[in-house]
């Protein structure tokens, strides 16, 4: 956390003992790992909705749909910023990983 900005580090989908992946495939990974990300984010007394900029990284793009049909059950409009990006390999064989940014919003300046 730096000032009224949290920075989350990527959150894949972990079940919460954090012991092995959700089963399920790419649609059960994407809610655990937004599910993992608004854990963090309550911790730091923030929600989903603190949450300017998200990065996905995806190993097939070809998941898109699925990912973004699950994303936006979870941020409302107006969307945070985004990017999307495929990568080789995600830890633990992983096939959707998500990072935030979040800001503390104190109302109107």
């Amino acid at each position: 956390m730096h000032g009224d900005v949290v920075f989350c580090s990527g959150q894949i989908g972990l079940e919460r003992a954090g012991a092995k992946m959700v089963a399920g495939g790419v649609e059960a990974q994407t809610r655990r790992a937004l599910e993992n990300l608004r854990a963090v984010l309550g911790q730091a007394g923030m929600s989903l909705d603190s949450v300017v900029k998200t990065t996905i990284f995806l190993t097939d793009l070809g998941d898109f749909d699925v990912v973004n049909s699950v994303y936006s059950e979870y941020f409302n409009p107006p969307y945070p910023a985004r990017s999307t990006v495929q990568a080789a390999a995600l830890p633990r064989g992983a096939r959707v990983e998500i990072e935030a940014i979040a800001m503390r919003d104190d109302g109107p300046a």
